[in-house]
């Protein structure tokens, strides 16, 4: 529910949030004033999911302004993530959950905070709210640039049949109803895809996901059980260096190791449990996952092993329990009306185990490491929020976070247990509205885990003695925004913002893995736009500007530019709902070129990329929709890594840049039937 606060009390508004039904919101994104503790903060309404084309499952997440979501390898690993100055790799400071399901992976086969978004079907999303900065009390590990929940639907308003054929031997059919079941309604899901791709070496992607969730109540009382099914098979096309492609050893879309690929499953069960009324709400949830994994990748080729080759197989299989508990109610301080929140997350993970182990063609043939891990977590979170004034209101939050690892190791001297906690402060100070206008000041910490198999170890896989690292690594942030109404139908903010974090987690290319670096500070600036022109035109425009810095020098390392990091981002869209029977959009999204080496003489190119959608509504059941992705065909990268690899016949190793291309201009025909 959407309530100005020049129309209402203070009280009121806590009391309107906590206990009245969703109201449908004209537009694409609710940044109305009075409803964020911070500029930065949003929600991204389905309408604008539904119509704007993604190329990837992925890419959903680029909703949230400022994201870019690329890929280095087959489309069933997890995508490569930008934000705020981070080259995330796959998820490793952005926290993002399913219906309050973590997606992150910690102590991950192939990184810390490893994010695959494979298994979500993009039609049953019913909304995203997301939040950048470690100043939400609610959120923990891996959220300092920013968090995301992905909220499902309970109900569709009609069954889809959906069936996409397109360029590069895509074909997808997506099957979703609900029906009336006892008190409440049961929605079902099936959603099969297969997909080759533009490589030389086809994809041959094979998709399945499954979804079943019964939902009962309403917006005061509800209670949801949610089974879903994710299983992936695909051949991949890693970076690609680029000597071998100006040399014509290979073409653009070519692989130096054929056999890489992979196969990934997740199965999960959730449970959601929420009550509401005039003195507050809570809310429990639970789940269950389980998860394997297994990636074959060669980024070295025959540096290492100039007989059998450089290929690994990066392997896990994972159990995953959470519980969360919280609780909201309404009080006053002095007369000054107020509202608390209470609130304890739990998750447990067993991995065993993560291992890995040198391979040729797909095929082991040693084991480099194998362990056994558990690591369990608590997190305790309090917020408090008082309305001084109608024009004034602060959020006062803080949590604390303890880690347990245990760590069973096929290396001598690497198993062991630890634990390590965190506390964590957070204040917002909001002013406003004035014109329609708020200004925001937030700061705060926050934190991301290490992998557990680096919090015990005293020695490498070769043998080499090493320091163990630190559990939790903390980040402190801050922001100065404003936001603003006062175009009619404009949603518009401006953010500065500042991050440090004590311990940088940097990806390294010729690893295949993320490890702990140096300190690291951040500073950029934000500007979000989202316009309702009129009942069939929205309007987009989010441009983002990044610094990021090493604070410190590393004499083995010389410079202080953190490889990867991106410092430009822009996108633009245009949405076009209802014409007539004809609906589209266009995408343009930009990201700026990066430093690739701390010291910044190897740079990788800029990308520019555009999507463009076309439909037509024969009746009010039947769509016909034709995506068209790269739609000038431009040549330029997903990903680019400057790192050391030797090609068979090479003599020695050579330093070189290493991408993985952007695909070429494609097209995907969807004709879609509600029932």
């Amino acid at each position: 529910m959407l309530l100005s606060a020049s129309l209402v009390t203070p009280m009121a508004q806590a009391n309107e949030a906590l206990h009245l039904d969703e109201v449908d919101v004209r537009g694409h994104y609710d940044n109305a004033i009075g409803i964020a503790d911070a500029a930065s903060e949003g929600t991204v309404n389905a309408a604008l999911i539904k119509n704007r084309p993604t190329l990837r499952t992925g890419e959903i997440l680029e909703f949230v302004p400022g994201m870019i979501a690329t890929q280095h390898s087959g489309s069933g690993k997890a995508n490569q993530f930008y934000l705020r100055g981070f080259n995330l790799d796959h998820g490793t400071d952005f926290a993002t959950y399913v219906d309050d399901m973590p997606v992150n992976m910690r102590t991950h086969a192939h990184g810390q905070g490893y994010t695959d978004l494979n298994f979500l079907i993009p039609e049953l999303v019913s909304h995203i709210h997301y939040k950048k900065g470690p100043y939400s009390a609610e959120e923990g590990d891996f959220s300092s640039a920013g968090a995301a929940r992905l909220h499902l639907v309970n109900q569709l308003p009609q069954g889809i049949a959906s069936l996409t054929i397109g360029s590069y031997d895509y074909q997808r059919m997506l099957l979703a109803n609900s029906v009336p079941l006892a008190d409440g309604h049961l929605l079902y899901a099936l959603d099969m895809n297969h997909y080759d791709g533009p490589w030389q070496v086809a994809e041959g992607v094979r998709k399945y996901n499954g979804l079943l969730r019964y939902s009962e109540g309403d917006a005061h009382d509800s209670t949801t059980l949610t089974a879903m099914a994710y299983r992936n098979r695909w051949n991949s096309t890693d970076q690609i260096p680029r000597r071998a492609v100006q040399s014509g050893q290979i073409s653009r879309f070519d692989a130096i190791d054929p056999s890489d690929g992979g196969d990934s499953s997740r199965y999960s069960l959730s449970f959601n449990k929420q009550h509401r009324d005039q003195q507050g709400s809570w809310q429990m949830s639970a789940y269950a996952v389980r998860s394997e994994l297994d990636l074959y990748s060669n980024f070295t080729y025959f540096l290492n092993d100039p007989v059998n080759g450089d290929q690994f197989n990066q392997s896990e299989k994972r159990t995953m329990l959470g519980v969360n508990l919280s609780k909201s109610w309404l009080g006053e301080l002095a007369g000054l009306p107020m509202e608390n929140n209470l609130g304890i997350q739990t998750r447990y993970d067993k991995l065993s185990p993560v291992a890995l182990y040198n391979t040729v063609n797909t095929q082991r043939i040693s084991l480099i490491r194998s362990d056994k891990v558990e690591e369990s977590s608590a997190g305790l979170f309090a917020e408090n929020t008082v309305w001084w004034h109608e024009k004034l209101r602060t959020v006062v939050g803080v949590r604390y976070d303890r880690y347990q690892f245990d760590v069973k190791s096929s290396i001598n001297g690497n198993s062991g247990n630890t634990s390590d906690g965190i506390t964590s402060p957070k204040l917002s100070v909001i002013v406003g509205p004035w014109a329609n206008t708020e200004f925001f000041y937030n700061i705060g910490k926050g934190f991301h885990s290490n992998d557990a198999r680096g919090t015990t170890q005293t020695r490498l896989a070769d043998g080499s003695a090493a320091s163990p690292v630190t559990p939790l690594v903390s980040t402190r942030g801050s922001e100065v925004g404003v936001r603003t109404e006062w175009v009619p139908g404009l949603q518009s903010s401006l953010v500065v913002w500042q991050l440090d974090i004590d311990s940088e987690l940097v990806f390294v290319g010729d690893a295949g893995e993320t490890e702990p670096s140096r300190a690291s500070r951040r500073t950029g600036i934000e500007w979000n736009n989202h316009y309702v022109v009129n009942d069939w035109l929205l309007l987009d425009m989010d441009l983002a500007l990044s610094k990021a810095r090493f604070t410190k020098e590393d004499p083995a390392e010389p410079g202080r530019y953190i490889p990867g990091s991106i410092n430009k981002v822009a996108s633009l869209g245009a949405t076009v709902t209802n014409w007539g029977n004809w609906f589209g959009s266009m995408q343009l999204r930009y990201f700026g070129p990066r430093a690739l080496v701390a010291d910044n003489s190897v740079r990788s190119n800029a990308t520019l990329l555009t999507y463009a959608r076309l439909g037509y509504r024969y009746n009010p059941r039947t769509t016909l929709t034709l995506d068209v992705f790269n739609l000038f065909d431009r040549k330029a990268s997903d990903i680019d890594y400057y790192y050391e690899s030797q090609l068979a016949g090479e003599a020695t190793p050579v330093n070189d840049k290493h991408f993985h291309p952007v695909e070429p201009r494609s097209a995907r025909l969807a004709l879609t039937y509600n029932f």
